[in-house]
């Protein structure tokens, strides 16, 4: 089938970057005679036609933008078969013969579902601060997001020090320990508790013994967030076994998702947003872009998103040390 018209979406949390991917896909698709539609609020405006045609101006200083301009929604509606039919209704009526879904590893699934259904080619991009899909090195957004947390426990550490504290900082990442662990290492935190390493008290009472009881009055400890194991439990705990230390709780929270992206996640999403117009040129279909060694790969969705991405358990090690 050739390909005349391509739409794109940003689906589930918005990262950093993800505006300058649109901007990337957009342009790169015009520029080899692609008619580009932008299709609004996910998979919920693909299936309710909020369908607009993007021309190069429609793009046009977003680059440095945080969030989406083609807004973001999550769909249960579109893990029906009912709705997925009702968005390729839409895709039919628009003149749509592909799909760009920027997101994470639930938008990814859903694609791949579309895409199974309905012969309909689709093309991912890795939109998530979490850093957690298979196959890429980097995602979009995670680098901004990263250092947005470095900044804030930057800032938190000058009280740790004054009044003498541990404090506990919770950061996403969902069930993946790159942003608390990375965090930790780069703004010199005591610890990090990730669901990578052990997931029971065990890294709690390891901090305890080494971090507190030999040397120093203040510490930080970074917590990759959890329904049952989040900062406020791991406060709870040192406040009831260890009551002489002073303990406090800081959840980041939605902060970590906004601001203008970090040249780092500008230039990856620029580069993985071309990359999609030339993986649609080359007839590659139902895959990821991302980048591996610098050089931009496609991962097909399969691999993306039922495979667990490793965490370097060196780095893990390396904190432990610096720790002391």
């Amino acid at each position: 089938m050739k390909i005349n018209c391509i739409g794109i979406l940003t689906s589930g949390g918005d990262s950093p970057g993800m505006n300058a991917a649109i901007r990337a896909v957009t342009r790169t698709g015009i520029a080899h005679g692609f008619k580009v539609k932008g299709i609004y609020r996910g998979y919920e405006g693909l299936m309710t036609d909020e369908v607009a045609e993007f021309t190069t101006e429609s793009v046009s200083n977003i680059i440095a933008r945080g969030g989406t301009i083609l807004k973001s929604a999550r769909s249960k509606a579109f893990m029906t078969p009912e709705g997925r039919a009702q968005a390729y209704e839409t895709m039919k009526k628009e003149g749509i013969d592909a799909l760009v879904v920027i997101g994470g590893n639930g938008s990814l699934t859903g694609a791949h579902l579309f895409a199974q259904e309905f012969n309909v080619p689709c093309i991912g991009l890795p939109g998530t601060i979490d850093n957690d899909l298979y196959g890429t090195d980097l995602t979009i957004g995670y680098d901004t997001t990263l250092n947005t947390i470095v900044e804030c426990v930057d800032k938190i550490r000058d009280t740790a020090t004054s009044h003498e504290r541990i404090f506990f900082v919770e950061v996403m990442g969902r069930d993946a320990g790159f942003l608390a662990q990375n965090s930790a290492i780069a703004s010199g935190a005591e610890a990090a508790i990730i669901p990578e390493d052990s997931t029971d008290a065990d890294q709690l009472e390891h901090f305890i013994g080494r971090g507190i009881r030999k040397s120093k009055n203040s510490s930080i400890v970074i917590v990759s967030e959890s329904p049952k194991c989040g900062a406020m439990f791991y406060a709870d705990r040192v406040k009831k076994e260890y009551p002489q230390y002073d303990v406090r709780v800081s959840i980041l929270g939605h902060l970590q998702r906004g601001g203008s992206p970090s040249a780092r996640d500008r230039i990856l999403a620029t580069r993985l947003g071309s990359g999609v117009i030339d993986a649609i040129i080359d007839g590659q279909r139902n895959v990821m872009i991302g980048v591996r060694n610098d050089q931009v790969v496609y991962i097909p969705f399969t691999d993306a998103i039922r495979s667990d991405k490793p965490m370097n358990k060196n780095l893990i090690k390396v904190l432990d040390t610096l720790s002391i």
